[in-house]
């Protein structure tokens, strides 16, 4: 999920700071990522309950892909000048309603409808969280607020998976996604007693967004982040079929490789700030070249319990690190339209997610693994060459 960083926070009037909100609104986007994350780990379960495939148990990320992109494009010409606390609230409670259909689905229509509510929260909540964030405190805390924002998208990213896959085994897939509820009926009234009422101005018109594309640095750019998103979640989606059905890991060593993947992604995003100050486009184009020789060696080696771990664990570091990266090339790039490139590459990378996992998943039920995984290398290697035609066009024509 990414943080948008707005440019334009200086019109923003001295307040109070509501650090309650702050904090709610982080617990809510924990439950948020983790209700999006946490198909990762029970594809086998789903499919096996639902009598679907694994690939199609995997399309439950796809669809909440598809009305991600939807939303964000849509809700704010749909809302209008809707006090924003409203917005959260409303979609908040569309959080606990798609939490209770996806756990009592009795069917794979029902489940992918409680799926596509998720998508209509994500997409609402990525597409105003950061001007959210900066009106709940004064301009100077504004950047602690997003890393507070950004700390709940990063523990859910470290502990849904492995999170899904031991309550999975505890209770069951369907009990798994029910704890979400509970919390998001937390958030609800935590965001209830504490978010200030936010009414809104006059916005600029979203067609901004889209002429960012003319300059030919962020279309290159942004087409990177497309291909690498992709080739990641083609991937990343089917590891879990991968590893019962070629490591023949279950139960809690299953869990374990999950949780490693997810810590070491955590250390990840802290080590990659270095790298970046000795060069972002170097960053960029060695990321995808690693994750691609990640993925041939799980096809290579992969039935190896240690090696698929010592694999995984180096997947977990760069993949979840990766977006750091391409953050700190949008900031760098778009300096003064950071807000408008921020939405767009939000939209890219739901969109690539979206047809990431729908590709891996027809390619994991047509011809194994070993194809999904191949692909996944060949769409990163393309995005490391994407990434080298952005920095020689960075280079040629300097923002």
């Amino acid at each position: 999920m990414l943080v948008q960083v707005s440019a334009e926070s200086s019109g923003v009037e001295k307040r109070p700071a509501a650090w309650g909100a702050v904090f709610a609104t982080s617990l809510c986007i924990f439950a948020l990522v983790a209700s999006e994350m946490m198909p990762v780990s029970l594809l086998t379960p789903i499919a096996s309950d639902l009598g679907i495939t694994e690939g199609q148990a995997g399309q439950a990320i796809s669809v909440s892909g598809v009305f991600a992109v939807l939303t964000s494009l849509f809700i704010f010409s749909m809302v209008g000048r809707l006090d924003r606390k409203i917005l959260l609230l409303a979609l908040t409670a569309v959080m606990i309603v798609s939490g209770i259909i996806v756990a009592v689905a009795p069917n794979y229509v029902t489940f992918i409808v409680g799926r596509a509510l998720v998508g209509v929260v994500i997409g609402g909540f990525w597409s105003m969280s950061a001007a959210i964030g900066m009106r709940l405190v004064p301009d100077d805390q504004a950047p602690r607020a997003l890393a507070i924002f950004n700390g709940g998208n990063a523990l859910a990213m470290v502990i849904a998976a492995p999170l899904g896959s031991f309550l999975g085994g505890l209770i069951g897939w369907r009990g798994a996604f029910f704890c979400v509820v509970p919390v998001a009926v937390i958030v609800f009234v935590w965001q209830l007693l504490s978010l200030p009422a936010m009414k809104v101005e006059e916005r600029p018109a979203s067609g901004n967004v889209f002429k960012l594309l003319r300059r030919r640095v962020v279309a290159l750019g942004m087409a990177a982040v497309s291909v690498f998103f992709m080739g990641q979640f083609t991937l990343f989606t089917y590891l879990r079929p991968f590893l019962e059905t070629v490591t023949h890991v279950r139960g809690s060593t299953l869990s374990l490789l999950m949780l490693m993947m997810g810590v070491t992604g955590f250390i990840g995003t802290m080590l990659i700030g270095a790298f970046l100050k000795n060069g972002v486009y170097r960053t960029l184009v060695v990321i995808p070249l690693l994750m691609a020789t990640i993925a041939v060696a799980l096809v290579a080696i992969g039935g190896w319990v240690a090696a698929a771990a010592l694999l995984l664990t180096l997947w977990g570091l760069f993949s979840t690190s990766a977006p750091v990266g391409w953050l700190t090339w949008l900031s760098r790039t778009l300096p003064r339209d950071a807000e408008a490139g921020g939405g767009l590459m939000a939209a890219v990378v739901q969109f690539a997610i979206t047809l990431g996992v729908t590709v891996g998943g027809f390619l994991f039920d047509m011809s194994g693994y070993q194809v999904t995984f191949s692909a996944s290398a060949v769409l990163l290697m393309i995005a490391a060459a994407l990434a080298v035609l952005t920095s020689r066009e960075a280079q040629a024509r300097p923002t």
